[in-house]
């Protein structure tokens, strides 16, 4: 396994960081700017980023827009779609995704037409259905890992301006451990999240999903403690409906329980 980005896998990332950042919301109040939704609902409709599956795209690439759509807190359905793309895909008929957004915790409606067990897997072959139950998972795992990095970033920039006692709070060790405990938990979910993607395609199924099954409980773990930690650098302010801390913990709670994983799931050591 080749962990490094090819280059047309750099550029995917870099055309689904691009949309993030000049259309995702960059406040609380931009979750409710209708005008621009409709504007990110038709780029994200325009780039074909919904039919990745069915286009030919690796469980990598999909991966890598599904993070980085929850990086910048893409507030329009991917995840649903996208995985309804790839059942299609393997019934052989063509995808028309519909569905409607479940009662969630979660303000940017990253669960919009998720169906965890879909009737539809009945009639694939148990290698196709463990293919796409080992893709489910591991979006759902690129999701908690690019909420991840967008609150650690957002708490990052925080600490470079906020001031006390003369000085910027980043400039305090204290501040500067949490920062960097936060970032260690980011690396290893993005080795875990890399390998799980690999094997969707390149593993047998069930040890695809024993891969996605170690990424969803390490990443989902790593996710909360970032999102605590961010939530803390932000100090009083982080407690507050205006800071957007809360809305990248909102996302990683309702991400960790889409396909929910126990440790006892597992058949290696985990701890």
């Amino acid at each position: 396994m080749d962990v490094r980005l090819t280059s047309e896998q750099q550029q995917l990332r870099d055309a689904a960081a691009g949309l993030a950042d000049d259309l995702g919301p960059g406040s609380v109040a931009d979750l409710e700017d209708s005008s621009r939704i409709a504007r990110l609902e038709k780029a994200v409709h325009a780039t074909g980023f919904r039919t990745l599956r069915s286009d030919g795209a690796s469980g990598v690439e999909v991966a890598i827009v599904a993070e980085e759509f929850a990086r910048g807190l893409v507030d329009v359905p991917f995840l649903g779609p996208v995985l309804v793309d790839d059942l299609n895909h393997r019934l052989g008929r063509e995808t028309s995704p519909t569905g409607t957004e479940p009662e969630s915790v979660d303000l940017t409606g990253s669960l919009t037409g998720v169906v965890e067990s879909p009737a539809e897997l009945s009639q694939l072959a148990d290698e196709d259905a463990d293919r796409w139950r080992a893709l489910a998972l591991t979006v759902s795992c690129a999701d908690l890992l690019g909420a991840a990095r967008g609150t650690h970033a957002l708490a990052c920039e925080y600490a470079k301006v906020r001031e006390q006692y003369g000085a910027a709070i980043g400039s305090y060790q204290a501040v500067g451990h949490l920062m960097a405990e936060s970032l260690a938990l980011i690396e290893g979910s993005i080795s875990v999240l890399r390998h799980a993607a690999w094997a969707v395609d390149e593993l047998p199924p069930a040890a695809a999903i024993e891969a996605a099954r170690v990424a969803k409980i390490y990443c989902a773990r790593s996710a909360l403690t970032v999102c605590e930690t961010s939530i803390q650098v932000h100090g009083g302010i982080g407690n507050t409906w205006e800071c957007l801390a809360h809305v990248y913990l909102r996302r990683v709670l309702a991400a960790t329980e889409m396909w929910p994983v126990k440790l006892e799931e597992l058949t290696i050591g985990l701890s």
